[in-house]
């Protein structure tokens, strides 16, 4: 969000100092949690099904973390939230309705047994590859 509100704002200036007509007016934080929800759901074909909290759709809520330091003083919801907040805010996550993070941790999952085979994996990729392990023992891409 951060990303398109920037974005979106260095291109409208870059217009208006080429002195260009018609310039669209700059987006809103406002406009950018909009087409990051409901926009997103639209060109996924999904609004019928999820992007807002409406009867009769699945309730996929995140709720962020407004106390945490890089939102401090909390002073407007979606300013803190397109400039201020990052993943580290996300407290708590439903999805259809089912916990799947709460208290800022993952529910439901097996850390060191994901961590386990995630790293399997990837010795086993890089070992298909012959990259050698360093003295730390991490690996030297593209030997």
């Amino acid at each position: 969000m951060r990303t398109a509100f920037l974005l979106q704002r260095m291109l409208i200036f870059q217009r208006e100092r080429n002195r260009e007509n018609n310039v669209p007016p700059l987006m809103t934080v406002k406009q950018i949690v909009e087409v990051a929800t409901l926009g997103g759901a639209k060109v996924n074909h999904l609004e019928g099904k999820v992007g807002s909290l409406t009867p009769g759709k699945e309730a996929d809520v995140i709720m962020l973390n407004a106390d945490a330091i890089n939102v401090m003083p909390l002073n407007h919801a979606y300013g803190a939230i397109v400039l201020g907040m990052d993943t580290s805010n996300v407290d708590t996550v439903l999805v259809g309705g089912k916990a799947k993070k709460g208290k800022g941790a993952l529910v439901g999952v097996d850390l060191r047994r994901l961590r386990r085979l995630a790293e399997e994996s990837r010795d086993w990729l890089l070992a298909q590859a012959k990259w050698p392990k360093t003295a730390l023992g991490g690996y030297l891409p593209g030997h």
